[in-house]
């Protein structure tokens, strides 16, 4: 994938992997549009931004019409907003937690794909990126909305690939382990830094052709951990971490 002379749409690219990725695209000199609720944040500076709420398919809509007016010629689409909760499966009030889950990683992945694809499509060239995550193919009990909703996006990125096969559209998925960001680094002491993780991240989408899903060297025990046979290990090994739960002992 070029990532030098590209018009992007990086949809939740305020913080995080997102507005690291936005900044190491426009350094490659690509056109790059940042879209987020809040774009008054800092380290936005330099960077075109639009507001844009995923889980209001108005402002999906109107953040398409901006987007779109102002770059006709984009050609890469990036959706990865997300939230990631604790939820205590005990205590029926965790629904509001996987609400917002689905709402945000899932639905709102769905609504911008939807949103930006009959463009590209029309061009006959292009590329969609989504974003799950390494705890879509191997859970976090504590956090079993997230996990669903992402393994959610990993299915309905496949199912979007084979669709758009023929069209032009290319469809690549990132499937990021725990990277030090918005705090990660304080409960995660493994967490992968930042920019270790687009060197590796970005380095993997300039391969041809592109890999449909681009797995740092981190995230790999947790996407392959069924195919590897410690998928059960891994998994009660991670279970330890329900103690992070209020009230609660693993």
């Amino acid at each position: 994938m070029d990532l030098t002379h590209r018009t992007a749409l990086i949809v939740g690219g305020t913080s995080g992997i997102g507005l690291g990725l936005a900044r190491r695209l426009a350094a490659a000199g690509s056109t790059v549009v940042v879209g987020g609720r809040d774009t008054a944040r800092p380290g936005l500076d330099g960077l075109d931004t639009v507001t844009i709420d995923v889980t209001d398919p108005a402002s999906v809509t109107r953040a398409r019409d901006e987007v779109l007016a102002r770059h006709p010629e984009l050609d890469l689409v990036v959706t990865m907003s997300g939230v990631m909760q604790l939820e205590d499966l005990r205590n029926p009030a965790h629904i509001a937690q996987t609400d917002a889950a689905i709402a945000v990683n899932l639905l709102g992945t769905i609504r911008v794909v939807d949103a930006f694809t009959p463009h590209l499509i029309a061009r006959g060239a292009g590329d969609v990126v989504t974003v799950s995550s390494g705890i879509g193919f191997l859970p976090f009990p504590p956090m079993p909305g997230y996990g669903a909703s992402k393994a959610g996006v990993h299915a309905y990125t496949e199912a979007l690939r084979a669709q758009l096969a023929g069209t032009g559209v290319d469809v690549t998925e990132l499937v990021p382990p725990a990277v030090a960001t918005a705090g990660q680094e304080k409960v995660n002491p493994a967490a992968l830094p930042l920019e270790a993780f687009l060197d590796e991240a970005l380095g993997l989408l300039a391969q041809t052709p592109t890999p449909p899903e681009i797995v740092v060297a981190a995230a790999r025990r947790l996407r392959w951990a069924e195919r590897d046979g410690t998928y059960a290990e891994l998994l009660a090994q991670r279970a330890q971490a329900l103690n992070m739960l209020p009230g609660r002992s693993a």
